[in-house]
């Protein structure tokens, strides 16, 4: 396998971004996820990719349940703010106004769209595990115009030099 061919054919699959949130007695994690599909309709899953070595990987497993914060359009400096280990202080993480949802886990407030999820499976392998939750909630801060697809922050619009996959 050609390792250049490998990385382009892998940066061609599309990548929204999200902030996945997670608390637990060990503490509270947030960063900027990428690795998200939905699995089933019914029950309603998703399906998240989290580096095995996160901070997030043990809150999750702790806690059972994450929240994953759906970035929109113009939201560049929210996913850079979590490209980095996340700090709770009150009800800020990382400076982020936050409320707790259903399970416990941080819903950001500048979110136009959360879910939040009660884990059901993980797989571990390599160096991210795929953890699968069932929503049990969701919300909007305001219906999208338009597809809500075309709502959501890519990964292609953090700009020309920042990739994932390869």
């Amino acid at each position: 396998m050609d390792a250049n061919d490998k990385k382009t054919a892998l940066r061609m699959i599309p990548y929204g971004l999200y902030v996945l949130t997670a608390e637990s007695p060990a503490g509270t994690s947030a960063a900027t996820v990428n690795w998200v599909t939905q699995v089933s309709f019914a029950p309603p899953l998703v399906a998240v990719g989290v580096k095995a070595d996160s901070g997030a990987h043990p809150i999750i497993k702790e806690s059972g349940s994450f929240a994953l914060n759906v970035l929109g359009k113009g939201q560049q400096a929210l996913a850079f703010t979590f490209f980095k280990p996340a700090v709770r202080e009150g009800q800020t993480v990382s400076g982020e106004p936050f409320r707790s949802g259903t399970t416990g886990a941080p819903i950001l407030e500048r979110a136009p769209a959360f879910v939040e999820c009660r884990l059901v499976e993980s797989v571990e392998r390599g160096d991210h595990s795929i953890f699968v939750g069932e929503v049990i909630e969701a919300g909007l801060a305001k219906a999208p115009e338009g597809r809500a697809d075309d709502a959501t922050l890519w990964l292609k619009d953090l700009g020309p030099n920042i990739f994932y996959g390869g």
